[in-house]
């Protein structure tokens, strides 16, 4: 039998590239998979699909045989309303995840209103309640006065339209009082994910301490398994994923092995004896138990990820193993490793404001992982402030929003937590994402507080490996072009 060739001539009839298109993700997902699996050219699939179940197939070979791979081949998109900036940070909290957030230099989030945790006593709902509404308050009053006062600073160029350079105060004062919103405030998430991507976020959010989040999930889930609710006209009104709606159940795997680690940490850690490392702190892990040991305690401590990591590095083999097995203790048959197994080339401890932890957040070619948010840090102070004589307003508020915190019960405290507050966060990347992070958020378009930690990444890189760290080009923070967004 002789081998047949393809006429690969620019001039040949018979095309080689085939637009599909717009299907409900499922079927895209089925008839994808089954020309994968299947002679038919794409046309005969496509035909197939129409007069074929797909939700009977994913069933079979998603859900049953665990041919995970097919559910990449739908893509869903979804759009989020009127939920807390806290639950925005864990809707986005996906290894693989496109989206856009409501962002809080192009709006003013004091017309957003705020979410109250419906778990909240009368008196703890009264205390927030009274938090939130001078915090928004402040924020409208902040932002008229720096915009004032960054007026007064940087005159109108004669080469910059009155609009554009209108905008541009505006959007450089909602940087500074951006530090004023809170985990609470209402905003909006736009995704696109994939099928499988998505059923990860339904299982995670179902399990997660937020009752907010446990009911997001339910409403995901139901929202595909009807018609969508928006369109163009003429689209087909069928259901986005009505399988993936039967099928997903709460992720208790990672809650479960964090509890347990959790309860080993207390018991078993030495007191704290290394001082705090700084704004950036960077570690190239030389031994992987012990990186990824350290990654796994990280989230359940309050301590610096050197702190850790020398501690796993100096235990017996048996010391860390106590720890790898809670791991894997809960761990089903078709439940991944954890994320901390990940291992990273660089791993970045940071201490930065809320807010720059919701820009750099989006940085998806690294591995991050965060502590519990805490007021033990103190919050950051934009310089403008103090420059427009505000800092005494400022603070009052701050403090306030802490005392309120204090007095509220977990988790439901979080959604009291201003931008301006410090946590510490872990970002584990090889070379190329840390330069590109360092390059692309050192400009001077970026706002100040991440242009900083990005400088510091930077610094930190030159520091460790000297031949790699003159290869990024970053911006230092004093170089600063105020007006250019």
């Amino acid at each position: 039998m002789g081998i047949r060739y393809h006429n690969l001539l620019p001039d040949s009839p018979t095309p080689r590239v085939f637009t599909i298109a717009p299907l409900p993700p499922e079927k895209c997902a089925y008839a994808l998979a089954r020309y994968s699996r299947s002679p038919d050219s794409i046309v005969d699939s496509l035909e197939w699909v129409r007069t074929h179940d797909s939700q009977k197939f994913l069933e079979s070979f998603y859900f049953q045989y665990g041919h995970a791979s097919i559910a990449d081949l739908g893509h869903v998109v979804l759009c989020f309303e009127g939920i807390s900036e806290l639950a925005a940070t864990e809707i986005e909290d996906e290894p693989l995840w496109d989206g856009q957030a409501r962002s809080s230099r192009y709006q003013d989030f004091a017309r957003s209103g705020w979410i109250t945790p419906s778990t909240l006593d009368p008196a703890q709902r009264a205390a927030y309640q009274g938090a939130a509404a001078q915090l928004i308050e402040a924020y409208t009053r902040l932002h008229s006065a720096i915009t004032g006062h960054l007026t007064e600073q940087l005159p109108c160029p004669e080469s910059m339209k009155p609009d554009v350079y209108r905008r541009n105060i505006a959007a450089r004062a909602y940087d500074v009082a951006r530090y004023l919103l809170f985990f609470g405030i209402s905003t909006g998430v736009g995704q696109i994910t994939s099928i499988r991507s998505l059923e990860k976020q339904i299982r995670r959010l179902q399990a997660s301490p937020y009752s907010e989040l446990r009911t997001l999930a339910g409403e995901i889930a139901e929202a595909c398994s009807r018609p969508p609710s928006c369109g163009f006209p003429g689209s087909t009104p069928e259901p986005l994923a009505p399988t993936l709606a039967r099928y997903t159940e709460a992720d208790r795997y990672p809650a479960a092995t964090n509890a347990d680690l959790r309860l080993w940490a207390e018991q078993n850690l030495p007191r704290p004896t290394m001082p705090e490392p700084g704004l950036v702190d960077l570690v190239k892990p030389a031994h992987a138990a012990s990186d990824i040991v350290a990654t796994l305690l990280y989230p359940v401590t309050q301590r610096p990820f050197r702190e850790l990591y020398e501690l796993a590095s100096s235990w017996s083999q048996s010391q860390r193993a106590e720890v790898l097995d809670i791991a894997v203790r809960h761990r089903s048959s078709r439940d991944e490793l954890l994320r901390a197994f990940r291992a990273g080339s660089y791993v970045f401890d940071i201490v930065m404001d809320m807010g720059a932890y919701r820009d750099l957040h989006r940085h998806r070619r690294c591995h991050q992982f965060h502590q519990e948010y805490t007021t033990a840090l103190g919050y950051e102070t934009p310089a403008a402030i103090e420059q427009a004589r505000l800092g005494l307003e400022y603070r009052a508020v701050m403090d306030q929003a802490i005392a309120v915190h204090a007095v509220l019960p977990a988790p439901e405290r979080d959604y009291i937590l201003p931008f301006g507050m410090r946590s510490r966060f872990l970002f584990k990347m090889d070379f190329a994402e840390a330069e590109y992070i360092c390059k692309l958020r050192s400009g001077v378009k970026g706002h100040f507080s991440y242009r900083r930690i990005a400088w510091e990444m930077k610094q930190a890189m030159h520091r460790l490996e000297p031949e790699l760290g003159m290869l990024i080009n970053a911006t230092p923070p004093g170089v600063e072009d105020p007006l250019k967004r």
